[in-house]
């Protein structure tokens, strides 16, 4: 074959004046789609053999093009593979290499497919290795969060509302909720992946092919659970990867949501947690500060994970069927999805086993915001008192309090009867922070012992999910 030849686009049969400089570059996807050149090597090896299966390829032309195919994926895992933008695509540089190598068996591999379908399975393909990557990750994340939990299921902390002490809960109370968290984003990725794992090769262009091929066999080979339905829509869907970059946006959230509370814990003035060294910085021009800068950055990067899946949804809003060149635009974004969602899904899994808790700052912060007032209403309603009237007392217990400067554990008996003959000499042992904490000693709750069935369960949903990888 000669070399001049295989330099020319495979695509321009139809066109009669060459393609504006400008325009082939500025129409190439193949700088950042060449990332999905092992997943097209894949799915065209198993396009090549259900062609075999199904004679429209002799058993012969098949050994030439896999082992072609195979020589091609050494190249560029070795990195001496030449990109061609003159190919414009991933598809076209591999195809055309292999024409270069084995000739007219290389021509025949397009048969019964389009760039359409085939583009389609590679991202499909890609998302789905991808997938299994973030849940890994997430999953090392959990486990962290786990394993700090059951270190803090009697630690005391102010639990908040608008930012304001609330009720005293256990920071492995807060910690677990964190672990709730991901957990919904673990299983929405397991939901992302059903939908992803649908095969589009053999939709062609956009209304099949009538060659008779298997779409089943090929299903198989590649591992998908079945063909796509409508050869239509399977050209042109992209739903399953706004999906992926939906549920990374909600991941993302989550992370950016930890990140807040951990730069304000780590400050001077909450002063609740130390993170380790290795991930803060320190200030160019100001000695004493240690920055956190990995729980800041992963919350700036939320924002770019959500900008993605708004350019996604803006890239197909309008789009008619079946495919179009827009599409072309749906890569960049996936692919930055992916390396920022586990990226940040691995500092953080470093990150949170080496994160120390003030525990004294803790409780006295606890102390400080009349956090066990919701007791001593719960109290006087348990005296027969209804509610409104109870919140009423409290109140007013709440302004002695701020007045004299004492906790309400700090505040007599005497004092405390002033505001209602209920009050007797047990209420002290709901006014404690410990007492206010082990009372709410049911599923969900902030008790040590709540706390410690939480995490027996996470930890037993842990040893599931990774038994099913």
């Amino acid at each position: 074959m000669n070399s001049s030849e295989i330099k020319e686009k495979l695509s321009n049969a139809r066109l009669t004046i060459a393609t504006d400089a400008f325009v082939e570059e500025f129409t190439a996807s193949v700088s950042f789609d060449k990332r999905l050149a092992h997943y097209d090597i894949l799915g065209s090896i198993a396009h090549a053999t259900m062609l075999s299966k199904c004679g429209i390829l002799t058993e012969e032309e098949c050994t030439q093009i896999v082992s072609g195919l195979n020589e091609i994926s050494a190249l560029i895992t070795s990195g001496q593979f030449s990109w061609s933008i003159k190919q414009e695509d991933v598809h076209m540089n591999i195809e055309a290499m292999l024409i270069e190598k084995i000739g007219v068996a290389g021509k025949k591999l397009h048969t019964g497919r389009s760039r359409n379908d085939q583009v389609a399975t590679d991202i499909r393909l890609y998302l789905r290795a991808e997938l299994a990557f973030v849940v890994k990750q997430l999953n090392r994340l959990q486990w962290a969060i786990v394993d700090l939990a059951e270190q803090h299921v009697a630690t005391i902390m102010p639990g908040f509302t608008h930012l304001q002490v609330a009720q005293p809960i256990t920071f492995g109370h807060h910690l677990m909720a964190w672990f709730e968290m991901l957990s919904r984003d673990q299983e929405r990725l397991t939901e992302c992946l059903k939908r992803i794992n649908i095969l589009p090769l053999g939709s062609a262009a956009l209304a099949g092919t009538s060659y008779p091929i298997d779409r089943y066999l090929t299903a198989q080979l590649l591992g998908f659970s079945r063909p796509s339905a409508n050869s239509l829509d399977s050209v042109s869907d992209r739903d399953f990867a706004i999906e992926f970059v939906a549920v990374a946006s909600l991941i993302m959230m989550h992370l950016s949501r930890f990140s807040e509370e951990l730069i304000l814990w780590s400050s001077a003035q909450f002063n609740f947690i130390d993170i380790s060294d290795a991930f803060c910085t320190g200030s160019s021009i100001m000695p004493q500060k240690k920055n956190p800068d990995v729980p800041e950055l992963v919350r700036g990067k939320s924002g770019r994970v959500t900008g993605h899946l708004m350019a996604l949804l803006m890239l197909m809003k309008s789009q008619p069927l079946a495919y179009n060149k827009d599409n072309q635009e749906d890569k960049e974004p996936v692919f930055d999805t992916v390396d920022t969602v586990l990226n940040c899904l691995r500092a953080y899994a470093d990150m949170v086993p080496n994160i120390t808790a003030n525990k004294e700052a803790m409780y006295v912060a606890a102390k400080s915001g009349f956090a066990t007032a919701t007791d001593l209403a719960d109290y006087l309603v348990k005296k027969g008192l209804a509610f409104r009237d109870a919140h009423e007392i409290v109140g007013q217990a709440v302004c002695l309090g701020i007045e004299t400067h004492r906790d309400l554990a700090a505040i007599s008996l005497p004092e405390l009867q002033e505001f209602s003959s209920l009050i007797a000499a047990d209420v002290y042992d709901c006014l404690t922070l410990e007492g206010s904490v082990a009372s709410r000693n049911h599923v969900g709750g902030t008790a040590p012992e709540a706390v410690k069935s939480a995490i027996l369960a996470a930890r037993e949903k842990l040893v599931r999910l990774t038994s099913n990888d």
